[in-house]
């Protein structure tokens, strides 16, 4: 493997560019950090360009020899990782999409806090839905914290970045898919009758809910009950308690 101790050499430069959306953008790239998340890396349908390991680390698992590794000194290999303290293994992957497929699928309109993404993309996983589509204005999935925030799950679900949410919402409709809204204005939730699949679900943004363009596309809109002073939930918890309980309801 070859060894890079300057800081400023142009891979290194590269790799740590990838803390930032433009440059990930740009190389079509993303950096994970971690031996779990590595390993996962490399089970998942994401191509790894590059290994990076920190001089003295021995991973557990065997690096496939056909992907370049590269060995960095301590304190290269922390200025290329996002996080205070790296844990002797990160790997830059390409970016790419895939095909959704399955009954049960996740829209998420304008969803911007890195934690609530990562959150919500861990539970879509955790509660068996099997894709994902993000409108433009989401926060990047494959910044550093949403990446950490999904321990794994972002290797596990298929993910859709349409140019236009309602379109794509609408070609599902279209395709026999029913599109939930949820709203505060919707409907009571758990007084709904069973939803015929294959379903969609929509979670909209952390201030300003769903927009009214893709609440327009809803075949259902539900609201969940407050029983207490707050006037809203948590747009990651309002969503792990719709997936779950949707994936457990009797279909039709």
């Amino acid at each position: 493997m070859e060894q890079i101790t300057s800081s400023r050499n142009p891979k290194v430069l590269s790799w740590r560019s990838l803390k930032d959306k433009k440059s990930r953008d740009a190389q079509n790239a993303f950096l994970v950090e971690g031996p779990k998340m590595v390993e996962e890396a490399l089970r998942s349908f994401f191509p790894v360009q590059t290994l990076l390991l920190r001089e003295g680390f021995t991973p557990a698992f065997p690096l496939p020899p056909e992907i370049p590794a590269y060995v960095l000194s301590d304190s290269v290999f922390q200025s290329v990782c996002d996080t205070k303290t790296p844990q002797g293994i990160a790997a830059v992957l390409e970016i790419r999409a895939r095909e959704l497929q399955g009954s049960l699928l996740l829209a998420l309109d304008g969803i911007q806090d890195p934690g609530n993404m990562g959150t919500i993309i861990r539970t879509a996983d955790a509660a068996g839905f099997t894709g994902i589509l993000l409108s433009p204005d989401c926060v990047d999935i494959f910044s550093p914290k949403v990446v950490r925030a999904t321990m794994g799950s972002i290797f596990r679900v298929g993910f859709s970045f349409p140019a236009s949410l309602p379109v794509a919402l609408s070609a599902l409709r279209s395709s026999s898919y029913s599109v939930i809204s949820s709203q505060l204005d919707g409907e009571p939730f758990y007084a709904r009758a069973p939803v015929p699949a294959p379903l969609i679900l929509i979670v909209g943004n952390e201030g300003n809910g769903i927009s009214d363009e893709v609440k327009s596309i809803a075949t259902h809109r539900f609201k969940l009950p407050m029983y207490g002073g707050a006037e809203s939930l948590n747009a990651a918890v309002a969503a792990g308690i719709m997936m779950y309980d949707l994936k457990n309801t009797p279909k039709p």
